[in-house]
């Protein structure tokens, strides 16, 4: 059975971690279940260059495609950039056969799935995770769906990943953060390391991207594992 994975994108900085994270979920036959703040559509346009229609979203606003037609040459050049064209790419250690399928809720849609806790998810990440979203959720000041299927997922026990990007950090910041995981959340701040031997960004990305994966028990090889050693 594939794993139910909730990635919410809200409005800190960072997005490509987002996009980059859900190619690899789909890649590893997980189901995703995306919602977008109104923020983090903004942010995925200032930052990627991408206009996406939240009340009419689409996968390929993301450049994702449709990951069941790959035989568009398009889309199988975009996932080969990706690092996602074969078993033996850089993103999975073992075959996982068919991909994931992208599942879409508006952020207003408070009767989505993902909205009460008898709709069975392997987990939530918020990445971005912006101050305000991170203050709604260990405050109980839910208001949108992102808040509500993060309160879900503390108060049935299960994985919430919370990927905040924000400096400095204020007394506020760091005392939500701590509320949160007090609460049974991951904080996983895109602080991403240099000892994997960086060539670019996206060694960057894939280093957040990967600790994401390591905390939804996904085995990937976007990373050289710390070994002791120099890469």
């Amino acid at each position: 059975m594939k794993r139910q994975i909730v990635v919410a994108i809200t409005g800190g900085s960072g997005v490509v971690y987002a996009v980059r994270l859900i190619e690899v979920l789909l890649s590893a036959a997980c189901d995703v279940h995306l919602t977008i703040s109104g923020s983090g559509a903004t942010v995925l346009e200032e930052e990627l260059d991408l206009a996406v229609n939240l009340e009419d979203f689409q996968p390929n606003m993301l450049l994702l495609g449709d990951t069941h037609a790959l035989e568009d040459s398009k889309l199988r050049l975009v996932r080969t950039l990706a690092g996602l064209s074969s078993e033996s790419s850089n993103v999975l250690s073992v075959g996982t056969g068919e991909p994931g399928t992208l599942h879409y809720y508006h952020f207003r849609r408070l009767t989505a799935p993902i909205a009460s806790g008898s709709f069975l998810t392997d987990g939530m990440v918020i990445c971005p995770c912006s101050m305000s979203t991170l203050a709604n959720i260990v405050h109980g000041g839910g208001t949108n769906l992102i808040h509500r299927a993060a309160e879900v997922h503390l108060k049935e026990r299960r994985k919430l990943i919370l990927v905040p990007r924000e400096t400095p950090l204020s007394t506020a910041h760091l005392r939500n953060m701590l509320m949160a995981s007090e609460y049974g959340a991951v904080v996983l701040p895109a602080m991403p390391g240099f000892y994997h031997g960086v060539v670019g960004v996206r060694d960057l990305v894939d280093f957040i991207v990967a600790r994401i994966a390591d905390q939804l028990g996904i085995e990937n090889a976007l990373i050289s594992r710390w070994s002791g050693k120099a890469p």
